[in-house]
C-alpha cells in the first residue's frame, strides 16, 4: 500500500493510519527514510501522523531509529505546529539513549518547547528532556537546574510530575556515582528565568 493511499483513505481516522503506518515501518513494509521524505513534502497534519508512526515503532523498538531520523525529529521540534513539536519529543525521548553523543541539538529545542503555552507540548517536552536526564551524561551537570528551574514555574500538575520523576531518579544516580562519562553542556543562548 502506498502512503498516498493510507492518507487517501477516508475511511481510516487518523490514530488507524498511525498504527497501519506504525505497523508498516515494523514490518520494513515502508522505509522510514522514506515515510521522512513523504512527510517532508506533506501539511502539518499528515507530518504529524508520520511523526506519531516513526513514535508508535520506535516506542516498540527504539533500535528502529537511524541517524537520519534522530536529525529530522531534532529539526521537527522547532516547527509551528503544536501536534509536529509534542510528536517529535515523544520520539526523542524514546530514542535519545541511542545518541548519547549528539543530544545538543535536541536539548536546545526541548527546553524552548518547555516554555510553550500548550500543555501537550510542555508535557512531551518534559518527558523527552526526563527521558535524557536519566542517561546520566555530562549535560546533567547544567540540564538537572535547568529542569529545576522550569519544574518550579509548571503550574500543571501532569507536566510537572514529569519532571519531578526524572529529577528525583538523577539526583538518586547522583548519589551512587552513578556517570556514563559523557561530556555535554548547554548551549547559553536559553535564558532559563523567561516566564512562559
Amino acid at each position: 500500500m502506498r502512503l498516498e493511499e493510507i492518507f487517501n483513505d477516508k475511511n481510516l481516522k487518523q490514530k488507524a493510519k498511525t498504527a497501519l503506518l506504525g505497523k508498516l515501518l515494523l514490518d520494513k513494509e515502508i522505509s522510514i527514510d522514506g515515510l521522512i521524505a513523504f512527510a517532508e513534502k506533506s501539511k502539518d497534519t499528515e507530518k504529524a501522523t508520520c511523526i506519531e508512526a516513526i513514535e508508535y515503532a520506535t516506542k516498540q523498538d527504539p533500535e528502529f531509529a537511524n541517524e537520519k531520523c534522530w536529525k529530522y525529529i531534532c529539526q521537527k521540534l522547532t516547527e509551528e505546529a503544536p501536534r509536529v513539536k509534542w510528536e517529535s519529543a515523544k520520539v526523542i525521548g524514546n530514542i535519545a539513549h541511542l545518541f548519547p553523543a549528539k543530544l545538543n541539538v535536541a536539548i536546545t529545542n526541548l527546553l524552548t518547547n518547555a516554555e510553550y503555552n500548550g500543555t501537550v507540548v510542555r508535557w512531551a517536552a518534559a518527558f523527552a528532556l526526563g527521558e535524557i536526564l536519566k542517561l546520566k551524561t555530562g549535560y546533567n551537570k547544567d540540564l538537572l537546574p535547568a529542569l529545576e528551574a522550569i519544574c518550579n514555574r509548571e503550574q500543571e500538575k501532569g507536566v510537572k510530575k514529569k519532571y519531578l520523576e526524572a529529577i528525583k531518579k538523577a539526583k538518586q544516580q547522583a548519589k551512587k556515582g552513578s556517570y556514563n562519562g559523557l561530556q555535554g553542556y548547554l548551549p547559553q543562548k536559553i535564558n532559563l528565568k523567561n516566564e512562559r
